[in-house]
């Protein structure tokens, strides 16, 4: 049984492309969130075409914020997207926590709030049946599952997770990130019909396309490579796609150095603009100066999509 057989389901999984996961942006020494920089970042997807939004993600440093300033982060994302869809992160793994702040969360996003994201917190399906049914029970919003077992430490193999998927009508998509992303994906694709999309950067975005991915949802800091990756993809296939994106290949691989990632990409979105600082908050590494000359190599040979500024 796959979710096309629940009548309706299939209008409330996410539209393909490409969903940009937002960083939160800190100023000042106290690092408070500095939202006139995160509604840049909303305002420059919506600008660039993407499908959507996710907020409070991994990469959005969602665990290093009080609730308070969750549900802030969401106001202003919701606010400053002019309806472009969004996705709300949710970082607690227990039900119970995950369950509480959904709600606080969905009472600040209003309208625009699509779906939650929650990962995947056990190897068992019928334990993750019983969490994500919750979530939904409890907060009537479909939900996008993550698989990401960097994060959450939780291995599930996919046949696992697409006989769960195939159980819950209410799951608007599946972020696969396990490696190798591609393997998942393509079993995934065999036996779900909701919307696949890879992560990690956008790294492996080529081979999970062909694989059976609907787009990526990550936090590359050029999302303009990947639009135009996907969109290539979409009217040419494997080749042109994988033309389109190998300009972008050397700095997406640049961005995903294990510890620092994360850094280098708020720099980057620093250096173009669309945030005024890239301060990072405890335990995450700071930007480290000794890659500064290598980062501008990376940034001069970027191309510039003109039909995407």
């Amino acid at each position: 049984m796959t979710n096309q057989q629940s009548s309706g389901t299939y209008a409330k999984t996410l539209a393909p492309g490409v969903w940009g996961v937002l960083a939160t942006p800190f100023h000042g020494p106290g690092q408070a969130v500095d939202h006139r920089s995160l509604q840049a970042e909303v305002r420059f997807y919506h600008r660039i075409g993407a499908a959507g939004v996710v907020a409070l993600g991994v990469f959005g440093e969602a665990t290093s914020l009080s609730v308070g300033e969750q549900a802030d982060v969401i106001a202003t994302v919701a606010e400053a997207g002019e309806g472009m869809p969004v996705v709300a992160g949710l970082s607690p793994r227990s039900t119970g926590p995950l369950v509480e702040l959904a709600g606080v969360l969905r009472e600040a996003g209003g309208a625009p709030l699509t779906a939650f994201m929650a990962q995947v917190n056990s190897a068992n399906p019928e334990t993750l049946l019983r969490h994500f049914g919750t979530l939904n029970d409890q907060c009537g919003l479909p939900v996008v599952v993550q698989d990401y077992p960097v994060a959450s430490g939780v291995s599930i193999r996919p046949d696992a997770l697409a006989a769960l998927v195939a159980r819950c009508p209410y799951v608007a998509a599946v972020k696969c990130e396990a490696p190798p992303t591609a393997v998942a994906i393509s079993i995934l694709a065999r036996s779900v019909a909701v919307p696949l999309f890879g992560g990690l950067g956008g790294v492996g975005l080529i081979d999970e396309l062909t694989a059976g991915a609907a787009g990526a949802m990550t936090g590359f800091s050029y999302p303009e490579g990947l639009i135009a990756a996907v969109r290539a993809y979409q009217a040419d296939g494997f080749a042109a796609a994988r033309d389109s994106f190998s300009p972008w290949l050397p700095i997406a691989n640049f961005e995903n150095q294990p510890g620092i990632g994360l850094a280098i990409r708020k720099e980057t979105l620093r250096r173009r603009g669309l945030i005024a600082e890239s301060a990072v908050r405890s335990p995450a590494a700071g930007f480290p100066p000794e890659l500064a000359p290598l980062l501008e190599n990376h940034l001069r040979s970027l191309p510039v999509p003109a039909e995407l500024i």
